[in-house]
């Protein structure tokens, strides 16, 4: 099972537990300025290939999270979908 899947298979139910509010505030859900400025920071190095080692689990951690929200923000949207059809 590739992590893609896994992950899906983890939020599914989990967006299924979302009312109509819920699901639209997380898909309206924003990454916060400071924490953008520094995945903007981590992946130049990262780019330049200068990340220390403690940087690259930061970046990776951080890549993670977004690709997290990404895939619940899109089950949000999914459901609200199905419920208006």
């Amino acid at each position: 099972m590739s992590a893609a899947t896994g992950l899906d298979g983890l939020l599914e139910p989990l967006s299924r537990c979302l009312d109509e509010e819920s699901a639209r505030r997380v898909i309206e859900l924003q990454v916060a300025t400071p924490v953008q400025e520094r995945i903007d920071i981590l992946a130049e190095r990262a780019n330049d290939g200068t990340l220390s080692g403690d940087e690259r689990l930061e970046y990776e951690a951080l890549i993670n999270a977004a690709d997290f929200i990404s895939i619940l923000k899109l089950k949000a949207r999914r459901h609200l979908e199905s419920n208006v059809q």
